[in-house]
């Protein structure tokens, strides 16, 4: 089986990272979960439930310089630059990250307790599904010069959500059909603020997001022009990174 490309992302790939060296091999475990029990007169009988969520597995490294067998460097990804040290990672082209910046991208997400999107791209096998990270195990090559050996694994992911149960009025009366809910998604929803009087877009930085510096990142997310920095009318709705 020939890998050509292993994608993670986060947050409706709004932070994504291509693995520059692809692993050599993508373990996929899947388990009908079944059940065996004895019964007396008919010995053993095995009952079939639901399959267990899919796990995948894989190991790799974290390269800290341009070997050859990186792979598809023309959109490896990088550090978007800004004063925030929590910056988002992203598709670029041309620049390899350091291995710690593909440690801190997964250790972020995984403390966000929210799915990541994952696809695999082999000659075989193609799967794009949403799953949660299980283990993400890591330590530096000695003498590789930086050099990041990693393992990880994961798991299926489903969407839920809780549904309100209606009281029936009489009994072998159907319920009314309701609206089937909105299908959920892995985007975190962003936050937003209204302008008021008085207000820049430093000074919203500032107070939403703690940092003043962080203005041009707002503009950035709203598409304001730098003509229209200082004619944003009251009561404009901002979106907030």
């Amino acid at each position: 089986m020939r890998v050509y490309a292993v994608e993670l992302s986060f947050n409706n790939k709004a932070e994504a990272i291509i693995l520059p060296v692809n692993p050599q091999s993508m373990e996929i475990s899947e388990t009908g979960n079944g059940s065996t029990y004895d019964v007396m007169g008919l010995g053993q009988v095995n009952v079939i439930k639901d399959r267990e969520l899919t796990e995948y597995s894989f190991s790799s490294i974290f390269p800290a310089v341009e070997y050859s067998f990186v792979t598809g460097f023309n959109d490896l990804p990088k550090v978007v630059e800004g004063e925030n040290s929590e910056d988002k990672v992203n598709l670029a082209e041309g620049q390899l990250l350091k291995p710690v910046e593909y440690v801190k991208a997964i250790e972020r997400w995984m403390a966000t307790k929210r799915p990541i999107r994952f696809i695999f791209v082999s000659d075989t096998y193609y799967i794009n599904t949403p799953v949660s990270i299980e283990s993400f195990q890591w330590k530096e090559v000695a003498g590789s010069g930086g050099d990041i050996e990693y393992s990880i694994t994961l798991k299926k992911f489903v969407f839920y959500a809780a549904r309100k149960i209606e009281k029936l009025k009489s009994v072998g009366k159907a319920a009314p059909n309701k609206a089937v809910p909105p299908r959920p998604t892995d985007k975190v929803q962003p936050k937003t603020y209204k302008m008021i009087a008085g207000d820049t877009l430093w000074k919203i930085a500032k107070t939403q997001l703690g940092d003043g510096a962080r203005w041009k990142e707002i503009q950035k997310l709203n598409s304001i022009q730098d003509a229209e920095i200082t004619k944003l009318p009251v009561g404009k709705v901002l979106k907030l990174p």
